[in-house]
C-alpha cells in the first residue's frame, strides 16, 4: 500500500485532508502527523513514506524549508491556503498541491497524478524543487499590498470617509454596495469581489459572494429551520447567511 504523512500546524486541517484522502484514496495509508516542519523532517526520517503532504506556512521550520531537507527521499505536495503565486508555479512545477480546504475534484486530480509517481523515483519527480523554493520563497515573502484604511460612501448628498475598523459589513445587490457602520448606512458602487482584494483579509471575512463581515462584529452563528448557516452582529437584529463555499471559515471557531 502506498503511504504519506501530513504535516500541518491546524489539527482541523489535518483531519479534513486525512478524511478527503480517504475518500479518494481508500488504499493510501496515512502512517503519520506532524505539527510543524521540524516534525516533518523527523516522520520522513522515521517512516520513509511515499508522500509527504506539506503545509507551506508552518511555525518553526515552514512547508518549504522543510521540503528542501526532504529533498528526494519522499514525494512533495503542498497545501497552501490562498498563496495565488505559489499555486501558479506549482502549475508550471514538478511537485503538486492541495488548496484549503481540500475539495474532492481537485484532490481527485491531485490523487491521479500522485499514483503516476509511484512507478518513478522521488529524486528523479523532485528535481527542480530546490529551484522551485527559491522562487516560491521570493514570490511569498515579498511585501504585501496597503490594506484599504478609509471606504468613501455617499449618504444622500453627503460623502463619508470611513474608517474601514468601524464598518460592520459590506452587502451587495445587483447597483450598490451597503457599507453598514454601528451608526449608519452609506453606499458605494465597488462590488464585493473587488473589495475583497483591497481589505485585510484578517479583518474583513467573505461569507457570501455578495456579503463582507467585519470578523470583530461577529457574535455567533446559527441555523434556520432550512438549515441555512447564519452569521449574528453583535448588537443589531441583522443575520447574514453564509454560502457553503465558506463555511470552512467557522469551522476554526
Amino acid at each position: 500500500m502506498p503511504t504519506a504523512i501530513i504535516a500541518d500546524d491546524e489539527r482541523l486541517m489535518r483531519d479534513q485532508l486525512r478524511m478527503r484522502l480517504g475518500q479518494v484514496w481508500p488504499e493510501l495509508e496515512i502512517i503519520g502527523e506532524a505539527k510543524n516542519g521540524d516534525e516533518a523532517i523527523e516522520l520522513v526520517d522515521q517512516l520513509q513514506p511515499d508522500f509527504t503532504f506539506l503545509d507551506i506556512r508552518m511555525p518553526g521550520k515552514t512547508g518549504m524549508e522543510a521540503a528542501a531537507v526532504i529533498g528526494d527521499k519522499s514525494h512533495i505536495i503542498f497545501v497552501t491556503a490562498y498563496d495565488v503565486h505559489a499555486v501558479e508555479a506549482f502549475e508550471r512545477g514538478a511537485v503538486d498541491y492541495v488548496l484549503k480546504p481540500p475539495e474532492q475534484e481537485r484532490l481527485q486530480i491531485t490523487v491521479e497524478r500522485l499514483k503516476a509517481r509511484l512507478v518513478k523515483p522521488a529524486a528523479d519527480v523532485n528535481a527542480s524543487v530546490t529551484a522551485m523554493l527559491s522562487q516560491l520563497a521570493e514570490k511569498i515573502t515579498a511585501p504585501k499590498p496597503a490594506y484599504l484604511q478609509w471606504i468613501q460612501a455617499s449618504i444622500g448628498q453627503d460623502l463619508r470617509m470611513i474608517p474601514v475598523e468601524e464598518i460592520l459589513f459590506f452587502r451587495s445587490d445587483e447597483k450598490y454596495t451597503s457599507v453598514q457602520t454601528e451608526r449608519y448606512e452609506a453606499l458605494i458602487r465597488k462590488p464585493v469581489r473587488d473589495l475583497a482584494e483591497e481589505l485585510d483579509p484578517a479583518l474583513f471575512w467573505q461569507i457570501h459572494r455578495a456579503t463582507l463581515v467585519n470578523v470583530n462584529a461577529i457574535e455567533g452563528v446559527t441555523r434556520d429551520i432550512r438549515g441555512r448557516h447564519l452569521v449574528m452582529i453583535k448588537g443589531r437584529s441583522d443575520k447574514l447567511e453564509v454560502s457553503r463555499s465558506f463555511l470552512h471559515l467557522f469551522k476554526q471557531m
